[in-house]
């Protein structure tokens, strides 16, 4: 993933109609033991940066190791559970946080293009019982082919 300029992004892009732009970035920790609970504080910081709440995001990805990881989340912000991890998440891609989280930034960024844009939210929890978080936002000018090719179901 290149973080870049708008021009260059659209010189080096497959589909320059497609815009992504990062709003925040957050990160928290919890009591030792309570690694699950990091992502919604996390997510908390990173949706205050943007000046966004939760009900202004429109999809959400997580590195989830845990299912307890989406259950807290969503305890803890109201976003609803069933609306999480469209198209898979790390609970069946495999744990390590680097690959997996740039994955499902990836995946997030097509499925907020699939819908003809939006908010997203990718959040995640560490070692060290911490937790980080990124929001972005998706703009599309045109129709354009993605990916993943369907909606989420």
């Amino acid at each position: 993933m290149i973080v870049t300029t708008r021009e260059l992004a659209r010189a080096l892009s497959a589909d320059s109609a497609i815009e992504v732009e990062l709003l925040g970035f957050g990160q928290a920790r919890v009591e030792k033991g309570y690694m699950p609970l990091a992502p919604a504080p996390a997510a908390q910081v990173a949706l205050k940066q943007a000046g966004l709440t939760i009900k202004d995001v429109d999809a959400v990805k997580s590195h989830n190791p845990f299912a307890a990881n989406d259950i807290a989340f969503a305890r803890d912000t109201g976003f609803p559970l069933g609306k999480m991890n469209n198209y898979g998440c790390s609970l069946i891609w495999g744990h390590p946080q680097g690959p997996t989280g740039l994955r499902s930034t990836i995946e997030l960024i097509e499925e907020l293009a699939l819908r003809g844009g939006g908010v997203g939210l990718f959040t995640g929890c560490a070692a060290g019982d911490s937790g980080m978080a990124l929001v972005l936002r998706v703009r599309r000018q045109r129709a354009s082919s993605c990916r993943l090719g369907r909606e989420p179901g």
